[in-house]
C-alpha cells in the first residue's frame, strides 16, 4: 500500500514550485485572486522576504503541495491508499481526499496563517536525542510545566513550545538530561501549544462557514494519529492549532495498516527522513484494527437537516454484520476473503488483507506439506503476531492422511483460524484441531482458542458443524489418548464451528445452491440447534459466493448474514498467485461466462465445479471426458473416433504416454488399483487433463491457452461491470484490501440510500 505525506511549515524555500505554476495556470490565477498577490513571485523570488512569515508561508506551502499532488497523480494515473500531512500539510491531505476543493482549502489556510501570525511572544525548540517521556519528566521536575510538546516528529526528535523565556530556561536542563542538542526554532509564536487557544477559537468560528464533502482516501489526523471521521473534520482542524502533531504514531499507524511505500509530496525531504528514522526505531502499533473505513456519521447533536427532517444516523461499513465476529477476529468490518487452491490466495494477499483489518486465508489445496509450511512461516514473519489470518483446508475423502498432516502443521505453527471447505462431515483432524485450543475459565465457561469457520452448501453439513463433535469420534480419540477426557467433555458442550459460511453460486466446487434459499434455512437450523444444545455462545452464519457488488453484499446483510465472504473477485488482483493471462481473461468476463464441469480430483464420483468458459475449450472438453467416462468401461473400450479426438486434440499425447507419466507421480496404492480396475485407470488418465489444465492456467502458458481451467463464479462478471470506467477496471490496479474497502463502504452507502427511499415511501 502507498501513502502520500505533505510537509508543513519549515519546508518552504525560495525557488519552490519551479515549473508547477506554469503547468497549472488556472489554479495559479485563482490563488493570486484569493491571496491578493502573486504566489509564483513569492515562491520563486520572494522579493520582500515574506516567505518566512507565517501568514505567507502557509498559503505558499499549501499551493505548492497541492500542485505537486495534482502533477504526481496525473503521472501515476491513480491515487494513494492513505494520505497525511504534517501540521499545515494536513490541509493538503484533506484536499487530496476530496473533503474540499483547492479554493476552499486556500481560504482556510490563509485564515489559519493570519490568525497564527498574530500570536507573538512564544518560542519553539527541537530536542534531539531524548524521547518524549524523558522530555516531559525533565520539564516537570524543573518547574517548567508551562511548556507543551508541540511535535512528536520521530522517537528522538521532539519539538517543545511555550513562552520564549521558558524555552530558554529549559534548554540547559534538557541538555544535562542527555539531549544531544536543543535547537531554538525561528518561529514567531508558540505553535501547537495552549498559547494558541485564541487562534483556535477564532479559526473554529471561521470553519462554521464551510461544509465538507465525504472522504475518498483515509486521512490520518495529526491530533489522534488515526483516520479522520467525517463528524470530526471541523473539530480536528481547530484542535490541530493547539494540540501536539503526533507524526511518529501517524506513520506507525499507516505502517500497521499495511502501508509500505511513503512518498513526500511537496518541497524538501524533511518528512522522508523522519519516516525512514521511524521505520528504523519504532515497531508497528500493537493495536486492534479500528472501525476506520468510513465513520462519516452525521453530527451527533440531534440537529435537523435542511427542510426540518431529523438527522438519521448513517450506517457505516463497521455497522454491518455481527459485532462479535468483528471483535473475535480483531477486524474492522464483518468481511473476509476465502482461501483459493494452489496458493492463489497467497502470502501477499493474506498479509495485505490482514494488515488492512480484514481476514484472509492461505489456500493449501494442491500444495505439498513443505510448501504449505513455508507459506505459513513466511506469513507469520510478515504479520509478526499482530494480525488475524487463517489457513484454508479442503477435505479430500480419498486422502485423509494429507488432511491430518496439514492440520498437524497448523497446530505445530499455532495457526488460530481454520477455514474448512468441501467437508461432508466431521473428521478426526477437525476434532483434534478444535480440542487443542480449548481452555476453561474460572467461571466454568469454555474458550476455544482455535477458531473454525466452515464453508457449507447443504443443510445436513451445516447441522454437523453446528452440533458437538460426534460421540463415536470423541470416544475413539479418548481411548487412543489423542484427546483427554476433559477435552472430550468440553467438546460435548460446544459446536464444532464458531462460524458457518453459507456458500452459494461460488467458483470452484459447488452444489448450485441459492443464497436466498440456503441462508434462511441454515439460520433457522442454527436457532434450533442453539436451543437444543444450550450453547453459551451464538453460532454466526454468514454468506459467501455470488458477492461481487454492493447490492449482493447488502442483500446478504439484510437477510441476516453475520458476515460476508468474497472469493472469485480476489483472484483478479495484483496479489493473486496466478498468471497475468488468467487475470486478463477474468477481467473481460461477464456474469454469463461461467459453466459447470466435473471437479478434477473427484472426477470419478461426478462432483461439479464452476469455471470460466469464455474463450476456452476446457469446459466443453472436460464435460466430454466425463461423458466418455460414463459411456465406456476402459480406455481400450473406446471407439477409434473418440480415442483419436481425446489423444490428438485434447491431450496431444497418447494414453500410454500419460500413464507412464502418472507412474512417476501416483502412489503405489493408486497404481495397483489402476492395474486391477481398468475403469479406475481411465479416471486417472482423464484426471491428468484437469491437473494439466490447472497448471497451464496458473503458469500462463501461451501455447495451450484454450485448455485453461479457471475456477470462477459469476460474481467476477458482476464486479467487472461495477468497476468499469473506474481506477479498478484494470486488474493491475486492483488490490484485495481496496476491493474490501470499496465493497463494504458502497454496501453501507447503498443501505443508507435504501433506508432513505423506504422512509420517503412511508411518508408519502
Amino acid at each position: 500500500m502507498k501513502a502520500f505525506v505533505f510537509p508543513g511549515q519549515g519546508s518552504q524555500h525560495s525557488g519552490m514550485g519551479e515549473t508547477l505554476f506554469d503547468e497549472f495556470p488556472g489554479l495559479t490565477v485563482q490563488a493570486d485572486r484569493i491571496l491578493g498577490y502573486s504566489i509564483k513571485q513569492l515562491c520563486l523570488e520572494d522579493p520582500q522576504n515574506k516567505l518566512g512569515q507565517t501568514a505567507y508561508t502557509q498559503p505558499a506551502l499549501y499551493v505548492v503541495n497541492a500542485l505537486s499532488y495534482m502533477k504526481r497523480v496525473r503521472e501515476m494515473g491513480t491515487t494513494p491508499d492513505f494520505v497525511a500531512g504534517h501540521s499545515l500539510g494536513e490541509f493538503n491531505a484533506l484536499l487530496a481526499s476530496g473533503v474540499f476543493d483547492f479554493e476552499t482549502g486556500l481560504l482556510l489556510v490563509q485564515k489559519r496563517g493570519e490568525l497564527m501570525n498574530r500570536v507573538s511572544g512564544g518560542g519553539m525548540a527541537a530536542v534531539l536525542g531524548l524521547e518524549a517521556g524523558k522530555v516531559r519528566q525533565v520539564l516537570s521536575e524543573n518547574g517548567l510545566g508551562g511548556i507543551d510538546i508541540a511535535n512528536l516528529n520521530m522517537p528522538t526528535q521532539i519539538v517543545v513550545s511555550g513562552l520564549k523565556q521558558a524555552i530558554e530556561q529549559a534548554m540547559p536542563f534538557l541538555e544535562t538530561a542527555g539531549a544531544r542538542m536543543v535547537v531554538p526554532l525561528n518561529v514567531s509564536g508558540a505553535f501547537h501549544s495552549r498559547y494558541m487557544e485564541e487562534a483556535r477559537q477564532q479559526f473554529s468560528s471561521y470553519l462554521d462557514r464551510f461544509e465538507f464533502k465525504r472522504f475518498t482516501i483515509p486521512v490520518i489526523s495529526n491530533v489522534h494519529a488515526r483516520p479522520y471521521r467525517q463528524v470530526d473534520i471541523k473539530r480536528n482542524l481547530a484542535d490541530q492549532i493547539t494540540h501536539t502533531v503526533n507524526w511518529t504514531d501517524s506513520i506507525r499507524y499507516m505502517r500497521t495498516m499495511g502501508v509500505e511505500d511513503f512518498e513526500e509530496i511537496g518541497p524538501g525531504r524533511v518528512l522522508t527522513k523522519l519516516v525512514d528514522q521511524i521505520r528504523m526505531e519504532e515497531p508497528l502499533l500493537d493495536i486492534l484494527p479500528e472501525n476506520d473505513l468510513d465513520d462519516s456519521r452525521p453530527e451527533p447533536d440531534g440537529r435537523e437537516k435542511a427542510g426540518g427532517a431529523p438527522a438519521i444516523p448513517g450506517i457505516t461499513a463497521a455497522d454491518l454484520g455481527d459485532a462479535g465476529f468483528i471483535r473475535d477476529y480483531r477486524l474492522k468490518a464483518a468481511y473476509y476473503a476465502g482461501g483459493m487452491h494452489h496458493g492463489i490466495s497467497s502470502v501477499e494477499m493474506t498479509a495485505r488483507l490482514s494488515k488492512a483489518g480484514y481476514m484472509g486465508f492461505l489456500g493449501t489445496k494442491g500444495l505439498g506439506i513443505p510448501q504449505i509450511a513455508d507459506m505459513i512461516q513466511s506469513l507469520q514473519l510478515k504479520l509478526n503476531g499482530k494480525y488475524t489470518y487463517g489457513v484454508n483446508v479442503v477435505h479430500d475423502p480419498f486422502d485423509l492422511k494429507k488432511e491430518e498432516a496439514i492440520v498437524d502443521l497448523l497446530l505445530h505453527n499455532r495457526v488460530k483460524v481454520l477455514e474448512a471447505a468441501s467437508f461432508i462431515g466431521i473428521t478426526r483432524s477437525l476434532v483434534l484441531y478444535r480440542a487443542a485450543g480449548l481452555s476453561r475459565k474460572t467461571d466454568g465457561s469454555i474458550t476455544a482458542g482455535n477458531k473454525l469457520i466452515a464453508k457449507v452448501s447443504r443443510p445436513e453439513v451445516a447441522d454437523a458443524f453446528m452440533s458437538p463433535a460426534p460421540e463415536p469420534l470423541l470416544q475413539k480419540l479418548t481411548q487412543d489418548n489423542s484427546i483427554t477426557g476433559e477435552q472430550a467433555d468440553q467438546l460435548r458442550n460446544m459446536p464444532m464451528a464458531d462460524d458457518i459460511c453459507v456458500l452459494a453460486d461460488s467458483g470452484g466446487p459447488t452444489d448450485h445452491g441459492s443464497a436466498w434459499v440456503l441462508l434462511p434455512v441454515i439460520r433457522k437450523l442454527r436457532d434450533e440447534l442453539m436451543s437444543k444444545y444450550g450453547y453459551a455462545r451464538r453460532i454466526r452464519v454468514g454468506s459467501g459466493g455470488g458477492i461481487g457488488v454492493p447490492e449482493a453484499s447488502a442483500a446478504a446483510f439484510m437477510m441476516g448474514a453475520d458476515f460476508v465472504m468474497t472469493g472469485s473477485i480476489n483472484q483478479c488482483t495484483v496479489e493473486a498467485e496466478t498468471s497475468d493471462a488468467v487475470k486478463d481473461l477474468l477481467q473481460r468476463m461477464n456474469v454469463q461466462d461461467v459453466t459447470s464441469v466435473p471437479q478434477g480430483d473427484l472426477f470419478h464420483i461426478g462432483a461439479q465445479a464452476q469455471v470460466l468458459k469464455r474463450g476456452l475449450f476446457f469446459p466443453a472438453r472436460a464435460n466430454k471426458l466425463y461423458e466418455l467416462y460414463r459411456l465406456y468401461d476402459s480406455l481400450e473400450d473406446m471407439d477409434n473416433k473418440d480415442k483419436s479426438m481425446v489423444q490428438e486434440r485434447y491431450f496431444k499425447r497418447s494414453f500410454e504416454e500419460i500413464y507412464h507419466e502418472l507412474k512417476l507421480s501416483c502412489t503405489n496404492e493408486e497404481l495397483m488399483k489402476a492395474e486391477r480396475d481398468p475403469k479406475y485407470k481411465m479416471a486417472l488418465v482423464f484426471k491428468w487433463y484437469f491437473d494439466r489444465s490447472d497448471r497451464l492456467a496458473r503458469s500462463g502458458s501461451s501455447e495451450n491457452k484454450v485448455d485453461y481451467q479457471i475456477y470462477c463464479g459469476p460474481a467476477m462478471g458482476a464486479f467487472n461491470r461495477w468497476v468499469k470506467d473506474t481506477d479498478l477496471e484494470d486488474w493491475r490496479r486492483r488490490h484485495v484490501d481496496q476491493i474490501a474497502d470499496k465493497l463494504m463502504k458502497a454496501t453501507a452507502d447503498w443501505m443508507n440510500e435504501h433506508v432513505r427511499r423506504l422512509g420517503g415511501s412511508v411518508q408519502n
